[in-house]
């Protein structure tokens, strides 16, 4: 485990970066920091692309392109990837930033969502093996300690409902878990990143701290990051890659 900051300095070749879920809490800031550090976005969402790029009146709109895509849409991913430098997913069920609740029942309710949306993934980077996916997903399978896995914890449920989840949403955790374990079985190009058990709307600080199989814990044992800064990390990863075909954790 190692401290690091945000990068200031412009990276040097602005790359075309696609990002799936760009309408969520972390969607919204992963496209802000990319255009912020001069790269190209293709903004992804379900629907409604259309009239998100008639109101945008972000500075870099240029280099911003909204379209609607089906994650599902194995073709339609496909053709994407093929003039695509980076694809970032930030695929959640429905859209947590407008109806957290909705996005909680459809978790529930299709566990499998998650891993059935990386094997579409997985499919559609057979069309450009160089195209690198990075994948945000979920801290339930990291480790406490060597060996003590959260998503197989007996006190799961204490756990997500001490953080504001429904104890229900266990075998979401558990899903994303499986997600993971599919691009491990992969060759490709990918990277996944689970972000701090305790996830937020917060502060754009560009100081966070990396691990790789265990939570990252600050000095009072809380897992915590704002999803401002998982972006940023996000972000540095794409630019100073260190962790193809592996997965990393961030915290304070």
């Amino acid at each position: 485990m190692f401290a690091t900051t945000g990068r200031t300095r412009r990276y040097s070749t602005s790359m075309e970066i696609g990002i799936i879920g760009a309408s969520g809490f972390l969607g919204t800031r992963l496209v802000d920091e990319a255009l912020a550090r001069g790269h190209r976005v293709r903004a992804f969402t379900r629907r409604g692309a259309g009239e998100r790029a008639t109101r945008d009146t972000r500075a870099a709109i240029d280099r911003l392109v909204w379209r609607d895509l089906d994650i599902f849409d194995e073709a339609g991913v496909g053709a994407e990837i093929l003039t695509l430098d980076v694809l970032v997913s930030a695929y959640q069920p429905g859209n947590a930033s407008i109806d957290m609740a909705d996005t909680l029942r459809r978790s529930i309710a299709d566990p499998s969502s998650y891993a059935r949306a990386y094997r579409v993934l997985v499919r559609a980077l057979e069309r450009r093996i160089a195209t690198r996916l990075i994948v945000a997903g979920g801290a339930g399978s990291l480790e406490r300690a060597p060996g003590d896995v959260i998503a197989d914890s007996p006190t799961l449920a204490e756990d997500l409902t001490a953080l504001g989840l429904p104890a229900e949403y266990a075998v979401a955790v558990r899903g994303a878990r499986e997600a993971l374990n599919l691009l491990r079985a992969s060759n490709r190009r990918w990277t996944y990143v689970s972000p701090a058990l305790d996830i937020r709307v917060g502060e754009r600080t560009g100081r966070y701290r990396i691990g790789d199989d265990q939570l990252v814990v600050d000095a009072d044992g809380r897992s915590r990051i704002s999803y401002e800064d998982l972006a940023v990390a996000i972000v540095d990863e794409i630019e100073w890659p260190r962790f193809i075909q592996r997965r990393f954790t961030i915290g304070y």
